[in-house]
C-alpha cells in the first residue's frame, strides 16, 4: 500500500514538472512570471503566490509577480539580499516552510501594504540558474498549513528548472530598454539638429527649448523631438 502511494506521488511529481518543462517559456519576463505563478499555486492551493526577482545593478529583490491584484505594488517593494525570510532564502539558496505564525519569525520584514504578510503559513523557495539566485517564489496560506514533502520538493525543483527561462527573459528585457534608450537618443539629437540650424541655437539651447516645450504642452520629451521632425520633413516636402 506504502509502495503504491509513493509510486502514485511519484508520477504525479513526475507529469508536474513534465508540465511546468512544456509550459514555462515565454521570452517576456512578465507573462513568464504569470505561468510560474500559476503553476506555483496549482501545487500549493495557496492564496496567495508572490514572485521577487534579483535586480544585479542593486542587489536586490523586487517584487515583480503575485497571484492576488497589487499592480500598485508591483516593482516597488524591495528587499536586501539577506533581509526578510525572502532575502534570507535568495541568500542562503534554500527553501523555508513554516505552518503556522510566519510573520512572527526573527528573519520576517513586515510589509504594512501586503494583506499576505498577515497570512499564518509560508513557504520561500529560491530560483536559481548556473548555482546564482535570480529570484524567489513565496507562497503563503491565510491559515496554517502543514506542507507537505512533495509540495516543497515540486516548487523546490520549480525554482531551479525557471531559472534558466528568467534569466533569459531578463536578458531580453534589458536589451529592449537599451535599445529604446538608444532610439530615444536618437530621436533627441535629430530633433535638437533641426532647431539649432532653423533658429540658430546652440545645442544646449535647442535642449532647453524641447524640455520647455515637453514642460508646456505635457507631452513627452520624446512625442515633442517627434513632432519637432515631423513639422521638419513636411516643411521640405511641400
Amino acid at each position: 500500500m506504502i509502495k503504491n502511494k509513493s509510486l502514485i506521488e511519484l508520477k504525479k511529481e513526475l507529469q508536474f514538472l513534465y508540465t511546468v518543462a512544456q509550459s514555462v517559456h515565454s521570452l517576456e519576463i512578465d507573462e513568464l512570471l504569470k505561468e510560474i505563478v500559476k503553476l506555483a499555486s496549482e501545487i500549493s492551493k495557496a492564496d496567495s503566490c508572490l514572485i521577487y526577482i534579483l535586480d544585479t545593478n542593486k542587489n536586490e529583490l523586487v517584487l515583480r509577480a503575485s497571484k492576488n491584484p497589487h499592480a500598485d505594488l508591483l516593482q516597488r517593494i524591495t528587499m536586501k539580499l539577506g533581509e526578510g525570510i525572502t532575502g534570507w532564502v535568495a541568500k542562503e539558496k534554500t527553501e523555508v516552510a513554516i505552518s503556522k505564525g510566519a510573520n512572527r519569525d526573527a528573519r520576517f520584514k513586515f510589509f504594512r501594504s501586503l494583506p499576505e504578510d498577515r497570512f499564518e503559513a509560508f513557504l520561500s523557495v529560491p530560483i536559481v540558474y548556473k548555482r546564482n539566485v535570480t529570484g524567489v517564489i513565496n507562497v503563503q496560506h491565510q491559515k496554517k498549513h502543514a506542507h507537505t514533502k512533495m509540495e516543497i520538493n515540486l516548487l523546490t525543483a520549480i525554482g531551479k528548472l525557471v531559472g534558466g527561462a528568467v534569466e533569459n527573459a531578463l536578458l531580453v528585457e534589458q536589451s529592449m530598454v537599451l535599445k529604446e534608450a538608444l532610439e530615444f537618443r536618437k530621436v533627441i539629437e535629430k530633433a535638437k539638429g533641426v532647431l539649432m540650424k532653423k533658429n540658430n541655437l546652440s545645442e544646449n539651447e535647442a535642449y532647453r527649448m524641447l524640455q520647455k516645450e515637453s514642460m508646456n504642452s505635457r507631452k513627452s520629451f520624446k512625442e515633442v523631438a517627434e513632432a519637432v521632425i515631423l513639422a521638419d520633413r513636411l516643411k521640405l516636402g511641400s
